[in-house]
Order: structure tokens, then C-alpha cells, then sequence
């Protein structure tokens, strides 16, 4: 009792159980979730219309409850284009058809399940999309600033969320761009931020308006934007789509001075200015549009863009022109990047495959533990000392997921890697400390603190080796190589300052 009283009122054993009770809470973990959560919305859909966002909770689908994805899926998996669907949310209740997208019946929203703890989990063990971009042109501090945060305002007003945007480097200096979309697996996303982005509308050689600055509002509702016409042409379908921008009153009135004393024509039986307002995206001419001759001279501040969409049936045009759309009234909302980004690579992880790399993951860290303590074990033939080392294991772990969850840290599987070399460095750690304590031939006229210092004095050293090892890969900035230095730094820095204490601690009063 008197060993009891005098470890657990030490100031090394408080200070672990401090960080322990403060890490589980960090992590806060729900033992029972119900429901589903929205990651991202198709734009104009007929769910977004009607009031579905990401973020959204889902609780129950025409009446029934959801648990899970599972459930969500098999509520929605046979649905048939126009069925109604009754959702039940955590903002009241949304009612909206079924639709055609992308050549299939489409409820128009992705789903996640809702997170059982506060940890964020990368990209690789719940799915989704890894972009890797290159700039034209090198960047200042700055412009990359800008560029991180236009991809960020860019994916947002596409509907996306859980997005992570930050700059990388490579060993020889270069500087990229990383884009991860966890929970999703929309190409076209990735398609549209390595887009510059830079419209512009002219009128012959003369710019009207450019996206930014001249671009006050995007009409995205269904009143003032969406496809308008669908017909039949050689070779498939065709379908047109309008969406009304409002520029400023200085691009208002270079419109007019333009126009004003232009020659009017006859396309059919309307009459229009002479000449088109050509639209302009990265330098390329997407569409050239009819000025109608009631706006010669006019400082008018609403403009209606339009452009098409191709397929070869009728429901691949009209997804191909909302997708166009979609596209460009993002890069109108968003403005253009300071330079041009070329898309390096694309990773692509579907969700069924990052959650069996959680699986593994996680069996592979409780396997290392476990095979820890069965280690130490077979060393000293002392249970006791074997399921402290065991305990002090898991004790690291909890502390570095909570250190994780606190600064919202994406744990993937580099982190993981890096949180079993912790581990085993602890290990090796606790080790010397045993061996000074019970198995240091010729040691036995030392005493405790003696003991203790020549132990610390390898484990710091050890620490300062695997700081030295770090830092560098840190810096570095490739994700996967940050990923991993990070966790083990966090992980020794733990070790060296609070279990490896405690742990000295409790061995020292158990073996006296």
C-alpha cells in the first residue's frame, strides 16, 4: 500500500495521468453515432435548390433511421429519377426529387459517416483525392498565400468539404502545391483547380469585364441560372446553359462606350450589335455571344453568360453543360490565381480501401504493443515489469492521437508509421532504465539516482539523435516525410518528458 501511495502521488506519475485524461479528452470519443453527414452537394441539383449544404446531418430517409453510410446507401441504392425523398436533419426537415447526373439516377449529395472521435484521418484512410500541382513560374510568399487561398475559396463554392490546401517542396527546392479531398472522389475538382482561371469578356479587342474585381455577384439559384435548352443535333444532343453575372458600374459604362454607336444586324428576326461579347477562360475562347440591340449605349450592370454541353444522348448533355457551368461561375466567384498551376499528379483512394488501411493500421499498432510486452517479458521473466512497459506503450499512444486531435494534426498512414517507431523508441527507453535498475552487472553499489542518470543520459542522447534525424524531414516538406516526422518527434519528445519519468518512477519504487 505504502509503494501504491508513494508512485501515485509522485509529481512524474500526476503529470502522466494529466496528459492521459487531458489526451481522451482531446480525443473524445462517441461510443454511439447515429445518422450520416453531407461532404459535398452537386451545384443546381435539386437537393442543393432545396436546402441541402455540406455539413449537413442526416437522420433519418423517408422515414426510416440511419445509423450509418451502410444504411443510407441501401435506403438509396434502388431509387428511381423523380422519386421523392424525405430527409429528416439536424436544421428540420427537406423534401426533393431524384434527378439524372452523370447518366444515373442521383440523389444530388455525397455522405460520411460522422466521426467517432475528434481525430481527422487522412486521405488514405477514408478516401479520397490527392492533387499534386507545380506553379508556371516561380512564387513569392505572397502569390502563394493567394494561391492556397483561391483553391480554398474555389473548392468550397464547389461544394466540397474536409479540403486541406498547403504548399510542399521536393529535396531539390521546388515548390508545389498539395490539394487532399478526404471523403470524396470528384475528378472534376481536381480538374478545376489547376485551372488559372483568368476570364475576361470583350468586345473585339477590347476588354468589357475580367473576373475579380469587375464581378460583383453570380446568380446560382434556379431562378436566375440553369440549363435552358436541350436539342437534337448531328451526332448527339446539345444543351445550353445562362447564368446572370453582375459586373461593376466601371465595366457598365466601357460597355456602353463601346457600344453606343455600333451597327445593328439581323440573325433571323431578331436584331443585335454587330458585334459579339466574347468569352474568354485561360486565353481560350469558350463562347461568343449576340449583344441584343436594346443595349447599344446602355450602362447596364447584369450580364447573362451562356455556353453549351456536348453528349451523345440528352442526359449527357445537359450533365455536361451544368458541369460547365458549375465550373465557370466558380472561377468567376473565385477570381483568377496569380499564375498558372500543372497538374503533376493525381491520387485517387476510394473509401472501402482507406478503411481497410484504418483496419490494418490499427492492428498493426496494438500488434507492435502487444509484441512489446511478450519481448519484455522473455528479457526479465517479471510479469510486473512487463505490463508496466505494455502500459507505458499504450499511454505514449493515447497521448500523441490526443496532441494529434488538439492540433487538428490529419493522422495517415506516414503518421502511423511514425507513431509505432515512438513506440519502439520508448521501448528501447525503458529498457535501459530496467537494465540499470535490475540487470547492470557490477552496478549494485550505485544508487537510485546514479542509476537514473547514467540511463538518462543514453535516452537523451538517443532523443537528440532521432531530433537531428527529424528536423530535417520536417523542414523538407514532402507530406508523406512531414507526416512521419512530426508524429515522431511528438511521439520521443512524450516519451523523453513524461512516460520515460513516470516510468523510471514506478520502477524504481517497485524495485526497491
Amino acid at each position: 500500500m505504502g509503494k501504491l501511495k508513494e508512485i501515485f502521488f509522485s509529481w512524474k506519475v500526476l503529470l502522466l495521468f494529466l496528459f492521459i485524461i487531458g489526451s481522451v479528452v482531446a480525443i473524445g470519443p462517441k461510443f454511439s453515432t447515429q445518422g450520416v453527414a453531407v461532404t459535398s452537394v452537386v451545384t443546381n441539383s435539386s437537393a442543393e435548390i432545396n436546402g441541402v449544404t455540406s455539413g449537413l446531418k442526416i437522420i433519418s430517409v423517408n422515414g426510416q433511421q440511419i445509423s450509418d453510410t451502410a444504411v443510407f446507401g441501401s435506403l438509396t441504392a434502388n431509387l428511381n429519377p423523380n422519386d421523392t425523398i424525405k430527409l429528416s436533419t439536424n436544421k428540420g426537415d427537406i423534401s426533393f426529387l431524384t434527378e439524372i447526373i452523370d447518366n444515373k439516377t442521383s440523389i444530388g449529395f455525397d455522405v460520411s459517416d460522422i466521426p467517432k472521435n475528434n481525430i481527422k484521418q487522412g486521405l488514405d484512410l477514408v478516401g479520397g483525392v490527392r492533387v499534386l500541382l507545380k506553379p508556371e513560374s516561380a512564387l513569392t510568399t505572397q502569390q502563394l498565400a493567394d494561391v492556397i487561398a483561391i483553391t480554398q475559396k474555389r473548392l468550397n463554392a464547389f461544394g466540397l468539404q474536409d479540403i486541406a490546401v498547403k504548399s510542399v517542396s521536393d529535396l531539390s527546392g521546388n515548390s508545389y502545391l498539395l490539394v487532399e479531398m478526404a471523403g470524396t472522389t470528384q475528378q472534376q475538382a481536381a480538374k478545376l483547380i489547376s485551372q488559372q482561371g483568368k476570364f475576361e469578356a470583350k468586345i473585339g479587342n477590347d476588354t468589357v469585364f475580367v473576373g475579380g474585381a469587375d464581378i460583383k455577384q453570380v446568380c446560382r439559384s434556379a431562378e436566375c441560372s440553369g440549363v435552358r435548352t436541350c436539342n437534337e443535333v448531328q451526332g448527339g444532343w446539345s444543351c445550353q446553359f445562362q447564368f446572370r453575372v453582375d459586373v461593376s458600374p466601371e465595366a457598365a459604362k466601357k460597355h456602353a462606350d463601346l457600344t453606343k454607336n455600333m451597327t445593328l444586324i439581323n440573325v433571323g428576326d431578331n436584331v443585335y450589335l454587330e458585334k459579339k461579347l466574347d468569352l474568354y477562360l485561360d486565353n481560350e475562347l469558350v463562347e461568343s455571344l449576340y449583344i441584343s440591340s436594346d443595349l447599344a449605349g446602355i450602362e447596364s450592370t447584369s450580364f447573362v453568360i451562356e455556353g453549351p454541353g456536348q453528349g451523345t444522348t440528352k442526359e449527357a448533355a445537359l450533365n455536361s453543360a451544368i458541369t460547365n457551368m458549375k465550373a465557370m461561375q466558380t472561377v468567376l466567384i473565385t477570381g483568377a490565381l496569380p499564375v498558372k498551376l500543372e497538374l503533376v499528379k493525381t491520387d485517387i483512394v476510394s473509401p472501402a480501401l482507406g478503411e481497410q488501411f484504418l483496419k490494418y493500421a490499427i492492428i498493426a499498432v496494438i500488434g507492435a504493443v502487444a509484441a512489446v510486452g511478450v519481448v519484455i517479458f522473455a528479457r526479465y521473466r517479471k510479469p510486473l515489469i512487463a505490463g508496466m512497459v505494455f502500459l507505458t506503450g499504450l499511454s505514449e499512444v493515447v497521448i500523441i492521437l490526443g496532441i494529434a486531435a488538439m492540433i487538428k494534426w490529419n493522422l495517415d498512414l506516414a503518421g502511423i508509421a511514425g507513431l509505432i517507431a515512438a513506440v519502439g523508441t520508448g521501448v528501447d527507453a525503458q529498457i535501459v532504465i530496467t537494465d540499470e535498475f535490475i540487470a547492470s552487472a557490477g552496478a549494485s553499489m550505485l544508487g537510485w539516482k546514479e542509476k537514473l542518470k547514467r540511463a538518462f543520459f543514453i535516452i537523451f542522447g538517443s532523443f537528440s539523435t532521432m531530433l537531428v534525424a527529424m528536423l530535417p524531414l520536417w523542414a523538407i516538406g514532402a507530406p508523406m516525410l512531414k507526416g512521419f516526422a512530426i508524429i515522431t518527434l511528438v511521439g520521443v519528445s512524450i516519451g523523453v518528458f513524461v512516460t520515460r519519468p513516470a516510468y523510471a518512477k514506478i520502477v524504481e519504487v517497485l524495485m526497491k
